[in-house]
């Protein structure tokens, strides 16, 4: 916490070819809750040299090296487009890993996890980053577990977030735990965003996510779909495809990453979140319905996909409704 009367120093490490929307957002973000709901933050954004570093848009942002040692409150790096950029940053590497020991807080910005992982502030945690840099994240540091469901993660003093705009949904959770939910809340509105987004913290629709070929496999994921009380077995979906049951499940994991069981788990816990978090039925009721069968099962896919059970959800989702 900040001496009285201390602002909160937020830097925002930056480098050659960063991306700018990994910066912008959350910087708009901090500079709202200044400019209009007067929270003690002081925003500087950071390169390991200084002056004009241009990103990877062509757009060139004026920085400042990294000022004499003081407060640090929360220290942001944000990613870039490719690896190949980020394998580049051995100097924004070194700044990060010297500055972490100041900084009450540590944050990444989609793919600037890499950078976060590579300054060793990673081994042992758990963290997400894009979905598409996810296995190369998981890869290259295997002491850190990645997550590539969530939004954002914040395990200890160490928070990151998932691809692009979610370094947004990172600020104003940051931003909440400051301020309070009330003007996290004003800020989203200011943003013309979601103040936390409907599925709970999936990166995105199980649908939209898995993206199979137009074909057999996506006929059979859109009749799953639509079918979620039925047992839903392979064979089942196999004779939608019109395709073997070995062939399917092949070809199912070929093309979206997922087997069609751990596939059709998504789907129902999508279609389950917005009554447990918005509806008074009972969860069983709820479990019956999109075809989980008994609580139970629905309490571990929810807690493996969305980080928490269904009371746990069912109670956010009261708690932001009685705060709007």
């Amino acid at each position: 916490m900040p001496q009285p009367g201390l602002a909160r120093t937020i830097w925002f490490i930056v480098f050659p070819g960063f991306e700018l929307l990994d910066l912008g957002g959350p910087l708009c973000a901090f500079n709202l809750a200044i400019d209009y709901h007067h929270a003690a933050y002081e925003v500087r954004v950071v390169s390991a040299a200084g002056g004009l570093v241009r990103g990877s848009s062509g757009v060139a942002i004026d920085t400042i090296a990294p000022p004499s040692p003081g407060h640090l409150d929360t220290l942001v790096v944000v990613g870039a487009p490719s690896a190949e950029v980020l394998d580049r940053q051995s100097e924004t590497v070194d700044l990060v890993r010297a500055l972490a020991p100041r900084a009450r807080r540590k944050a990444s910005v989609c793919t600037g996890a890499f950078l976060l992982a590579a300054a060793g502030l990673l081994d042992g945690h758990r963290a997400t980053t894009h979905w598409r840099y996810a296995p190369e994240l998981q890869r290259r540091h295997p002491l850190l577990r990645v997550d590539a469901d969530r939004i954002f993660v914040r395990e200890d003093d160490i928070w990151t977030s998932a691809g692009i705009t979610a370094g947004i949904d990172l600020a104003l959770a940051m931003i909440e735990e400051d301020c309070g939910i009330a003007t996290s809340k004003a800020i989203a509105r200011d943003l013309v965003v979601y103040h936390r987004r409907s599925g709970g913290q999936s990166q995105f629709s199980t649908m939209l996510e898995l993206e199979p070929r137009p074909g057999r496999i996506r006929d059979a994921l859109a009749y799953a779909r639509s079918h979620l009380r039925e047992r839903l077995s392979v064979e089942q979906l196999a004779d939608v495809a019109m395709i073997s049951p070995r062939q399917f499940a092949r070809q199912f994991t070929a093309e979206t990453g997922e087997t069609p069981a751990r596939a059709v788990e998504r789907l129902r816990c999508e279609a389950a979140l917005p009554q447990i978090e918005a509806s008074t039925e009972p969860l069983d009721q709820i479990a019956i319905q999109v075809g989980f069968g008994d609580m139970e099962r629905m309490r571990r896919v929810c807690l493996r996909i969305y980080g928490q059970t269904p009371q746990a959800l069912r109670r956010r989702g009261r708690a932001l409704e009685a705060a709007d």
